[in-house]
């Protein structure tokens, strides 16, 4: 299982397919697809929620500098490492807020120091969830999320000041936040940023110690493993 996906961008098939096997030997990495048209990278985007996106930059139409302006108006926008041949275009990728800039031929180290950047970068402190309490409308920082857990017909949100409801389905927020947390459980997602533990309860049920939170969602089979290589990532200074 993997805790970050990559979307390849290139328009010519043998680079694509060399930075596609670069991916099958990086730890904790996926390709979610390939995209040769710079006119359909946002909308394999929305369907695909990468968390990185591997972009060229020279290609028919479009550019990547222009693909790259467009995908930061996404609202779960993926972190963009450019992949090219030429370095001319440097300055403009870091003005855009790029997490890294790779030279053609790739090596895999450096594609490597490259994804860690993307998996490590700071989530966007604007990022909010609107509830109502009472008769005024609260907004929830995302960034103070700890856990997101599915109960009747709500979602529980578990933050920094306590609990509140949204009407938002879990698929709906793990679709939108999808950098942000992962999933434990069919009813649980919870914040990579504040998962600090597993630990079973009295009658043996796998559960997470989150920071800052009583919150203890379960684990189900299916997802322990990925729980803890991003645990395992983190402790040899990894996420």
């Amino acid at each position: 299982m993997s805790d970050l996906r990559a979307l390849i961008v290139d328009d010519e098939k043998p680079a694509a397919d060399r930075l596609a096997r670069l991916l099958e030997d990086q730890s904790c990495v996926e390709s979610c697809g390939v995209v040769m048209q710079a006119d359909r990278v946002l909308e394999r985007c929305r369907e695909l929620l990468p968390d990185v996106v591997l972009l060229d930059v020279e290609m028919p139409g479009l550019d990547g500098i222009e693909v790259a302006r467009e995908l930061r108006r996404l609202e779960s926008a993926p972190a963009v490492i450019f992949v090219t041949a030429y370095e001319q275009y440097a300055v403009d990728a870091f003005e855009l807020a790029a997490v890294d800039y790779l030279v053609k031929p790739v090596r895999s180290d450096r594609l490597g120091r490259a994804l860690e950047r993307a998996r490590n970068r700071p989530i966007d402190p604007r990022a909010t969830l609107r509830t109502r309490l009472g008769d005024r409308v609260l907004s929830i920082p995302v960034v103070d999320i700890r856990a997101l857990v599915a109960e009747d017909k709500y979602t529980v949100v578990h933050f920094d000041k306590g609990e509140a409801l949204v009407d938002d389905s879990l698929v709906s927020l793990e679709q939108r936040f999808a950098r942000q947390f992962i999933r434990i459980h069919r009813k649980a997602l919870v914040a990579r940023r504040y998962l600090r533990g597993l630990f079973r309860d009295e009658q043996g049920q796998e559960r997470v110690e989150l920071e800052g939170s009583h919150c203890h969602p379960p684990v189900s089979r299916r997802n322990l493993a990925l729980v803890r290589q991003v645990l395992d990532g983190r402790e040899h200074g990894d996420s």
